[in-house]
């Protein structure tokens, strides 16, 4: 092909830069299909080990999985008495989160990132979290004074975080320590 007299340098490189791209967008492709594959083999896991769990502590309830972005996402629904699996403050279900991302640790290797829910109450404390964060910036924008939010865990910081985000005219911040940390809702 090279010796070609009709087909010239250009024309090969033409072809080999042609291939080389649609070999690096099969191979993105290739990486994203494999990233979801995992995140349902972890949620699969995960469904096992509750499902185990829910048998062993005698708890009826419906595991669904699902993959959210880089998440494989967990939940139980449909049982009696979920509520003592969720615990004050949604403590018990983070300790459950936790110990189902060992156990999808142990099977896989890798340090799993899942999110479990319980009975719809970290649907429900995102929906609530959101609400504080909305209401801050605006009692923000209206006063333009910094409002300091009670003390929250990563997880809800972050939630406060985006809604903020989303209001134009306020801009938020974490300041203090565990376990005090807390957002600061800013006027800009």
């Amino acid at each position: 092909m090279a010796n070609d007299p009709e087909i010239g340098q250009d024309g090969v490189d033409e072809a080999v830069s042609d291939v080389v791209v649609e070999t690096e967008t099969e191979v993105v492709e290739s990486e994203a299909v494999d990233a979801e594959d995992e995140l349902i083999e972890e949620g699969e896991i995960a469904g096992d080990y509750l499902e185990q769990l829910l048998d062993v502590l005698d708890f009826d309830g419906d595991i669904d999985l699902d993959v959210e972005g880089d998440r494989a996402m967990v939940s139980i629904d449909g049982g009696d008495d979920l509520s003592k699996l969720v615990g004050r403050k949604g403590e018990v279900l983070d300790a459950l989160q936790e110990l189902t991302r060992l156990a999808v640790q142990q099977v896989t290797g890798e340090r799993s990132r899942l999110m479990l829910d319980i009975a719809g109450w970290r649907a429900g404390r995102r929906t609530e979290l959101s609400e504080i964060g909305v209401a801050a910036a605006k009692r923000v924008l209206e006063s333009g004074e910094p409002e300091s939010l009670a003390p929250m865990t990563p997880f809800e910081r972050k939630i406060v975080h985006d809604a903020i985000a989303k209001i134009d005219g306020v801009s938020s911040e974490s300041e203090g320590a565990e376990p005090s940390r807390r957002v600061v809702v800013l006027k800009d």
